[in-house]
């Protein structure tokens, strides 16, 4: 076989997996972000995410994760047209694809990578288990989420900005009172 362009003619067989892991090490992402929502209860909509990154000449790559993941989108990533990214925004998908395969496969990768994955799951399964719809679990989120890359890019808005919206309207009822006091 030739050695050009071997990545961009892998199969999805039984190693596949490990390729996979691989490039998940190296460009891919998990993160969780906070959209304001006029709606949601505290304030703000808390969206798990899973990305691959790659350069637009090796789309087929992205192809293949998404077949093997069986859901998700790819799209040109915003401001860079030669980036596109494959994304899984699916809180069940993550919960039963995502999060296995990282158990499963991501076993070796870097501290960090697993660190922040290990936080991620937390979270993603905090959401499962409805832990946002009290103002405790959502602040719980938030503390977890953000230290979530802690070295790596800086989010639109502050940890205390965060949280003060979401204990804006907070007036705790005299029953949680009495039982902290």
């Amino acid at each position: 076989m030739n050695t050009d362009n071997q990545q961009e003619r892998l199969e999805i067989t039984d190693e596949y997996p490990w390729f996979l892991a691989g490039l998940i090490e190296g460009e891919g992402s998990t993160c969780v972000s906070f959209k304001e929502h006029p709606t949601a209860r505290f304030g703000y909509y808390i969206d798990p995410e899973f990305f691959i990154y790659q350069h637009k000449a090796a789309r087929e790559l992205l192809e293949q994760a998404k077949t093997f993941f069986g859901t998700g989108i790819i799209f040109q990533k915003p401001g860079n047209e030669d980036v596109l990214v494959y994304r899984i925004g699916s809180r069940r998908s993550l919960v039963e694809k995502v999060i296995p395969f990282y158990e499963k496969y991501m076993q070796f990768g870097s501290t960090i990578k697993r660190r922040n994955f290990f936080m991620f799951k937390e979270i993603t399964l905090a959401l499962e288990n409805k832990a946002h719809r009290t103002v405790e679990g959502t602040l719980r989120i938030v503390e977890l989420a953000y230290s979530l890359n802690h070295a790596g890019k800086q989010r639109k808005r502050s940890k205390q900005e965060v949280i003060d919206r979401i204990l804006r309207d907070y007036t705790p009822n005299s029953e949680e009172i009495s039982e902290k006091i």
